[in-house]
């Protein structure tokens, strides 16, 4: 089992930051999603929010690929759809890579 930690923010709006949270209802998401994502070795994913920040908790197998997870979703219409719809409230961290959205945190302490 393998755990990633990522950060992400989201544009300092309060209606868009609603908006982006109602698009994460269980009844707004979409279920081609979900799937995508328990397909590619995905077994849970949290996204907590403090402010604009967002943190995601993703557990996966063993044999979970995160390229390969890219390579998947840029040929996925389905999901290039929903990112950019989630776009629309998302902005990246100012020490992102250009091309990078969510950022993998480095974990600096455990008990």
């Amino acid at each position: 089992m393998k755990r990633y930690c990522l950060a992400l923010d989201l544009k300092d709006d309060p209606a868009l930051i609603a908006e982006y949270e109602r698009w994460h209802l269980p009844e707004n998401s979409w279920p081609e999603i979900s799937d995508s994502i328990r397909a590619s070795g995905i077994h849970s994913m949290e996204i907590y929010r403090t402010g604009n920040r967002l943190f995601m908790i993703i557990e996966t197998s063993d044999r979970f690929d995160p390229e390969k997870k890219a390579e998947q979703d840029a040929s996925n219409p389905l999901v290039q759809q929903w990112e950019g719809l989630m776009s629309r409230f998302q902005q990246p961290l100012p020490w992102a890579a250009a091309d990078e959205k969510w950022v993998k945190m480095e974990k600096i302490f455990q008990l």
